[in-house]
């Protein structure tokens, strides 16, 4: 890869080509949150019902799921550079498409090209950001590219929401052109030409990781619709999801030409680093998942209230990845990981403190608070577990690394989704014992509820529902906080990357 380690030091306008493939890549992870909050809205225009409508994101996280792992061998086989300009134009259109969508089926289509052809973007502007970069200035690069991998979805819902009110939904779509056409003659203007490697396609190999990877997306975002394993759907599924990582990993380590080369995890920074960042995803859509709802139903805040006091989140992210990108050359990055998942862990212990009497003080404390720890964690992480890697398996790397993140978000949003109801529908049940007319407190809280008043005993009931949501999602606040807190052991096995002399990127494995 003489062709990288030139770029290091030739590619001439580093910091435009970094603008333009920022933009894109925001604008790509912008689109996993931006949408949620439009599902109402679309769900007349479009002739959809409550349970179809949701096809509209699941769709995308499926198509973009089954897509991301091809990164590596459709850049070696089309040009990095060709396959980026491809998924950038493809994205925007396909964008534009969804906006001028006249049917439920025709904005799935939609949705799925938009994600066939988004899944490229964000691995390949990681492999960019490393590639046009020395080595002492990856930390900086990864805290840009963490930023906006961070940042979008914590400003996605808000922008989504504000732009369903003040235009329409289809604006949450079209605003991707400008951002498109930007991203598009910036990257066609400055990104640098890489050699192609030529390498077979391994059918079998890609067929197995797909069909595992849908089946379990499919699972996980079908299942809360369907109730889980009462489901015959969600069995079959599962049974899907586990035949094909399973024949993967036979495949994989039998197969004389397999469709990812298996030496990339024997890199023990980078195996752990896709370790850790799986924990993150699970952890920061988890969060996301979380609190707009709990915010809206809980505390009675509009759409627009809710994106301000979770703002703050994404100004810690951003605080942080500033801070750490200048850090990480400075301190230890397995320190850096270890405090950032020390602050992330106190956020949500400031969480599991949330009433539904408080106001939004600890709300935005404990946001920022959790955005500076995620980005303590990102940033280091991002530049360690590519630090000792080859450089040729970089964009494969980077794609398993998006891949991995992906399937955490969505793991981690089933899982506190799960345990939200079922605690939910447990707390009322228990709450509920003390509603009778022998209580004491009753009488003196509710009179007509004691006797039986219908509108009373309702209002009690609302008040019940409420308690119980509200103690059901500190539980999953303490869930996430002892996940955290189990992940720190895992910093011990990240190694100090020892670069040698003249060879800044020069793996150094065991």
């Amino acid at each position: 890869m003489s062709d990288t380690s030139k770029s290091h030091a030739e590619v001439p306008h580093r910091g435009l080509i970094t603008v333009s493939i920022m933009l894109a890549t925001v604008m790509q992870v912008l689109d996993t949150t931006i949408a949620n909050v439009a599902l109402p809205s679309m769900t007349g225009d479009l002739g959809a019902s409550q349970d179809t409508i949701t096809w509209v994101l699941t769709s995308y996280i499926v198509a973009a799921a089954i897509m991301t792992p091809l990164t590596g061998w459709l850049s070696d086989r089309l040009g990095r550079r060709e396959l980026f300009l491809t998924a950038v134009v493809g994205f925007t259109i396909s964008s534009m498409l969804c906006g001028l969508a006249w049917s439920l089926e025709t904005m799935v289509a939609f949705r799925l090209m938009q994600g066939i052809f988004g899944a490229a973007i964000v691995p390949l502007s990681q492999t960019f950001l490393l590639d046009i970069n020395p080595k002492e200035r990856h930390g900086q690069a990864m805290a840009m590219w963490g930023a906006g991998i961070m940042v979008g979805p914590i400003i996605g819902p808000t922008l989504g929401g504000w732009l369903t009110e003040s235009f329409n939904w289809r604006y949450v779509f079209f605003i991707n052109l400008p951002v498109g056409i930007i991203a598009f003659l910036g990257s066609t203007a400055y990104l640098p030409h890489v050699a192609r490697r030529l390498r077979g396609f391994d059918f079998f190999g890609f067929a197995m990781l797909s069909l595992g990877v849908g089946a379990l997306q499919l699972m996980l975002d079908r299942g809360a619709e369907v109730d889980w394993f009462a489901s015959p759907e969600i069995w079959i599924e599962l049974g899907l999801s586990i035949t094909g990582f399973w024949v993967f990993v036979v495949h994989l380590t039998t197969a004389e030409h397999p469709f990812i080369d298996p030496q990339i995890f024997r890199d023990r920074n980078f195996v752990t680093g896709l370790v850790f960042i799986f924990v993150i995803g699970v952890i920061l859509l988890a969060s996301m998942a979380l609190l707009p709802p709990m915010l809206s139903n809980l505390f009675n805040h509009s759409t627009i209230l809710t994106g301000l006091v979770m703002a703050p989140r994404g100004v810690g992210t951003m605080i942080s990845m500033v801070l750490v990108g200048r850090l990480v050359h400075l301190i230890d990055a397995r320190y850096l990981v270890v405090t950032g998942l020390v602050l992330t862990a106190w956020s949500l212990h400031i969480m599991t403190g949330f009433t539904p009497q408080m106001d939004d003080t600890d709300i935005i404390v404990s946001g920022i608070v959790q955005g500076l720890g995620l980005g303590l964690v990102f940033v280091p992480l991002s530049t360690v577990a590519f630090a000792t890697l080859p450089p040729q398996f970089r964009t494969d790397a980077t794609s398993l690394f998006s891949l991995v993140r992906n399937l955490g978000s969505s793991i981690g949003i089933s899982i506190v989704t799960v345990v939200l109801t079922r605690n939910i529908a447990v707390n009322h049940s228990v709450l509920s014992t003390s509603i009778n007319p022998f209580n004491p407190n009753l009488w003196s809280v509710s009179p007509g509820a004691a006797q039986g008043d219908p509108e009373s005993l309702a209002m009690i009931d609302r008040i019940v529902s409420g308690q119980a949501a509200m103690i059901s999602y500190i539980d999953d606040f303490k869930l996430m906080m002892i996940v955290t807190l189990a992940a720190i052991p895992l910093a011990l096995l990240l190694r100090k990357p020892k670069a040698k002399a003249g060879q800044p990127a020069v793996a150094h494995m065991d």
